[in-house]
């Protein structure tokens, strides 16, 4: 919807760092000190629903009512039928394995039913570690772990194609692997260790997709090859596991360069595939689906509908397809999708004659979003979806369809009536939450693709939505005046305004009267001063280039710049004296002020730890020039003097993020909570002594991986904390 997205392509090293804000080399997560406390504490997600690409989504063949899904961040989620709500998979993994998250592929063992197979790896950058298959034997609850010397790309283009690991049906001990830059990988030993599959015809490429599916047909496996031009073949099998033939008469042009995802029609012998010019999900303008008769080798073009058409404003129809799904117990009876159909919104086509005839289940769609609402995002009505990659049919009920969209996963039992199968399942990406000391929501959220939320429920997902007038896309800012709690504001992308404010504590918002033409290409964090009379608004292009800050005082009607301020650095307003300002350079590391209310900015204390734009300052609630710097390995830093000068806190070896909530009975400072650590791991502690001593409060089992971005306690309730995750939604945890 606008960018940055944590979902968008990478092209390259500095732009996937900023996007993705986890520059951390990947190895096993240590347990921190001071864990006494940690299983005192119950940890829950805020409720959203979804927010994030799902993308892919299973039933197991044998077993009624379990289904798995994955997505390309936020871990693999295990369906409980008789909860009606999803269990997340991954939640142990640490600090170090935030790489691990984001789930290229899965597996199941038909054979066995409580075999669980994920292939994880996030990112094939040379920045990222390499990939991980994990091994369940109890359908996720406890894993074993085989690192690879390969990387993988859950979160890369062709994230949504697959899938890329398979059981082979010929033998339960043998596992397949594709991967991106480095062929096809077997293992003999049920994915303990694993080798390159000998024979096998295509050649890796260093920047292509590799394997992009792989799929068993009877005793056949079929895989699918995602760098070939439309002229070579990409569709291989083999009956034996040793040989590799390509499959005799494959479609072929450009319109199936890039075979996408398949699914075998066990009954009738054919192979369904779907195609497009590019692996998706973005940058797909044509494909089709084809079936293989696996009986004689035929080949069958069964596309629904061809790509290229004119809409009725003139428009080209563009776009690929994506899932494939059959039904178990109905032979001929197909479902695909369309994917990055911009133009008239993608759908569904269901056939019950082999590809005959199809059906556009769009069009005949009612849609209930009413326990998601941000699924309206800011419209009268929902989109039945984008990015659909993931579909599955239920094996035992042909009604009951399932599929994935870039916010959500779809359901239905009829055909015809649609609902978010959602909960559980939270794959938000946050980038900034606010408690406020009064008022109705006890929180405000901005997140990466969805833009700022009001939570007058934490059980639930906000009523009203999505911010909106105007709708953005990924939050970049969000500020509340200290002594005017009722006055927030909020910025992000958008194509319809950038910044906004509310008079009533984030329910409503109106844009501001206008902006400084920086705001639409880069806008970066903005701070407001304690009584709301200031607005300091920063400015940061999502490819990190960094320009002057603007300051208003008359609500965002007019602006003017403040040469003075650091580029791009967060501003921090003083919770007590609306005429002070505060900037880190974290270039240079030097913590200027303002006493002017941000018309000029001074240096104070120099000499503090610099390199890493992640360095955050925070000011302690209640206090004027109470100032902490979150400086990573560099340690947590403490200024009382308005930042002239900082000493470090002994207490903590590591600080990434930190924030204030309500003081323990009988003390006299906020409680603290940070991401950091103070032992030898990194994790999420507490402190009720100013920073004196810290209890660890999260254990191994509530990790999320990388979670160094924002965190904040409740004003309102002590030992209440919310968390933000890169792709775990927002965590809050309450004492016991």
């Amino acid at each position: 919807m606008s960018r940055p997205s944590r979902r968008a392509v990478l092209a390259g090293t500095a732009a996937a760092a900023a996007l993705t804000a986890v520059p951390f080399a990947p190895g096993h997560a240590q347990a921190a000190e001071n864990t006494a406390d940690a299983s005192s504490y119950r940890w829950r997600n805020v409720v959203i629903g979804g927010t994030g690409f799902v993308t892919g989504v299973m039933f197991h063949p044998r077993v009624r009512g379990l289904a798995y899904a994955r997505t390309d961040i936020g871990g693999a989620y295990r369906w409980d039928d008789r909860a009606a709500r999803w269990t997340p998979l991954l939640d142990h993994l640490g600090w170090d394995d935030w790489n691990l998250l984001g789930v290229e592929a899965m597996a199941v063992d038909p054979a066995h039913p409580d075999r669980l197979y994920l292939a994880c790896g996030t990112y094939a950058q040379a920045w990222a570690g390499t990939g991980a298959i994990l091994r369940s034997d109890d359908r996720g609850t406890t894993w074993r772990r085989t690192d690879l010397t390969v990387k993988l790309g859950a979160n890369e283009d062709g994230r949504g194609t697959g899938e890329r690991l398979l059981v082979d049906p010929r033998d339960s001990g043998t596992l397949w692997l594709g991967t991106r830059h480095d062929g096809l990988w077997r293992s003999t030993d049920r994915g303990a260790t694993w080798a390159p599959a000998p024979g096998f015809p295509a050649a890796p490429a260093a920047g292509g997709q590799g394997v992009t599916l792989l799929v068993a047909a009877g005793r056949t496996v079929y895989a699918g090859w995602g760098d070939a031009d439309g002229t070579a073949p990409n569709l291989f099998r083999t009956a034996d596991g040793r040989t590799w033939e390509a499959v005799p008469g494959q479609p072929s042009g450009t319109a199936a360069r890039v075979p996408v995802r398949a699914a075998y029609d066990g009954h009738a012998r054919e192979l369904y595939v779907t195609y497009a010019d590019a692996p998706g999900p973005n940058g797909q303008s044509t494909g089709g689906v084809h079936k293989l008769r696996t009986t004689d080798g035929r080949w069958t073009d069964v596309t629904p509908v061809r790509p290229g058409g004119t809409t009725g404003d003139g428009s080209t129809d563009t776009f690929g397809y994506g899932g494939v799904a059959v039904d178990a117990r109905r032979p001929g009876t197909v479902v695909v999708s369309t994917n990055n159909r911009w133009a008239l919104v993608d759908t569904l086509f269901r056939t019950t004659d082999g590809g005959r005839t199809w059906t556009s289940l769009k069009d005949s769609a009612v849609l209930d979003v009413s326990e998601t609402p941000y699924l309206e995002w800011g419209e009268d009505r929902p989109k039945f979806g984008w990015w659909i990659q993931a579909v599955a049919v239920d094996p035992y009920d042909a009604r009951h369809v399932v599929y994935g969209t870039g916010a959500t996963l779809y359901a239905t039992r009829d055909l015809r009536h649609w609902a978010p199968r959602i909960r559980g399942l939270e794959e938000s990406s946050v980038t900034q939450l606010i408690s406020p000391p009064a008022g109705g929501a006890h929180l405000l959220s901005g997140s990466r693709d969805i833009g700022v939320m009001y939570h007058e429920r934490l059980t639930s997902s906000p009523a009203r939505g999505m911010a909106t007038n105007p709708v953005t896309g990924s939050a970049t800012g969000l500020a509340q005046a200290a002594s005017r709690p009722a006055y927030v504001v909020r910025t992000g992308w958008g194509d319809h305004g950038n910044g906004a404010y509310s008079r009533d504590g984030g329910r409503t918002w109106a844009p501001f009267a206008s902006q400084p033409a920086l705001a639409k290409d880069a806008p970066g964090p903005i701070a407001v001063n304690a009584d709301g009379g200031v607005l300091l608004w920063s400015f940061v292009h999502w490819d990190g280039t960094r320009y002057p800050a603007h300051r208003s005082a008359d609500n965002g009607t007019t602006w003017s710049e403040v040469p003075s301020f650091p580029k791009g650095a967060v501003p921090v307003a003083d919770p007590v004296d609306p005429a002070l300002f505060y900037a880190y350079d974290t270039d240079a590391g030097v913590l200027l002020a303002s006493t002017d209310g941000g018309r000029t900015f001074t240096a104070r204390a120099t000499g503090l730890p610099s390199g890493d734009s992640q360095f955050k300052l925070a000011a302690a609630p209640g206090r004027s020039g109470d100032l902490w710097l979150s400086a990573k390995e560099n340690g947590l830093h403490r200024s009382t003097d308005g930042g002239a000068t900082f000493t470090r806190v002994t207490s903590c070896r590591s600080s990434h993020t930190l924030g204030f909530g309500k003081a323990a009975d009988g003390a006299g400072y906020p409680a603290i909570y940070q991401v950091g650590s103070t032992g030898a791991g990194t994790a999420v502690h507490r402190s009720d002594d100013e920073a004196r001593t810290w209890t660890r409060i999260n254990d191994d089992q509530h990790q999320w991986g990388w979670t160094g971005e924002t965190i904040t306690g409740d004003p309102r309730v002590h030992g209440r904390v919310y968390l933000a995750t890169n792709g775990r939604g927002i965590q809050y945890g309450e004492p016991r």
